[in-house]
């Protein structure tokens, strides 16, 4: 098929917005035209390609030509910028997806230096994170999937270690001993979300598996707060606890057993300068904040990796 690139543009604009109405709103057309142009766009593709709910929706079919529409958007916005005009439409920020411990300690850093771009960036775990690539809404993920999305390319970038961590006077209540078993059974939990299995994680490899009571905290930053005024334990990584320990806030309950989760950049493989620029970027900075994964493997097909946390 010929893909109109006025139709994919549309088909990117009513996914963005949610309906045709408020598409057309941002296309400045009718929602009339609108709905000509994905009618034209499935008759073309012969199937359905979007799912006429609240919000709308695309089919698998239309997974496949929504991120063509964003790879065509982004090639034109920077063929455009060579050029230096611009068009309505064109691609001005660069949707990522990342983790909320990566955001929170070395990501923005990468990003920061890169002048003359701008960035639409999603949290999500690792499960979503791929799904945002493979339908298109995203052009790359920080992830700790090694294998990669049909049409992606990924690269690893190292290792997050976390540690079980608490406050000194909630070590002394909950651990006189130490983590044991029987602590661990019955000691309060911070996780960062139902999603999150580091702690559980943690609880398996000690031999507990006890459903302890838990507190949950949906933001990376307030997850660290919330460890160190005490409100629970947590595995919580050496970028963000290292400064607290060295204060004696936070203390290591348990040296000897980190859980360390390598992480990857995964991003569309498209000849395009600005992903090139993001991906040197997000590489020289991980080189400085994260450590080597051992679980990384240099060349070949790369193993699957545990699920990260956040």
């Amino acid at each position: 098929m010929e893909a109109n690139v006025e139709h994919l543009r549309t088909l990117a604009a009513v996914v963005d917005h949610g309906s045709f109405e408020r598409a057309a709103e941002a296309l400045r057309i009718t929602p009339s035209a609108v709905s000509q142009r994905i009618k034209a766009l499935e008759q073309r593709a012969g199937r359905v390609l979007v799912l006429r709910s609240k919000p709308a929706a695309v089919t698998e079919s239309g997974q496949v030509l929504l991120r063509l529409a964003r790879q065509v958007a982004l090639l034109e916005g920077e063929a455009l910028a060579r050029l230096g005009t611009e068009a309505e439409g064109a691609v001005r920020a660069i949707p990522l997806v990342v983790n909320a411990d990566s955001l929170a300690t070395w990501v923005l850093p990468a990003l920061a230096g890169l002048d003359g771009m701008s960035f639409e960036l999603y949290l999500d775990d690792q499960a979503h994170s791929t799904a945002r690539l493979r339908d298109g809404t995203v052009v790359g993920a920080v992830t700790s999937d090694p294998v990669p999305v049909q049409g992606c390319v990924v690269r690893p970038l190292g290792s997050m270690t976390y540690r079980a961590v608490a406050t000194p006077e909630f070590a002394a209540r909950w651990f006189p001993a130490g983590p044991t078993r029987e602590a661990l059974a019955v000691a309060p939990m911070i996780v960062f979300d139902r999603k999150d299995t580091l702690q559980d994680r943690y609880l398996d490899a000690r031999g507990t598996d006890a459903e302890p009571p838990r507190h949950q905290v949906p933001a990376s930053t307030e997850f660290v707060a919330a460890t160190a005024l005490g409100l629970g334990w947590a595995m919580i990584p050496d970028q963000q606890s290292a400064g607290l320990v060295t204060e004696g806030r936070l203390i290591d309950l348990d040296p000897a057993h980190p859980i360390d989760v390598p992480l990857f950049w995964q991003h569309w493989s498209v000849e395009s300068e600005s992903l090139a620029r993001v991906t040197d970027a997000l590489a020289q900075q991980a080189a400085l904040a994260l450590t080597v994964s051992p679980t990384a493997p240099a060349r070949g097909r790369p193993r699957r990796s545990p699920l990260p946390r956040r």
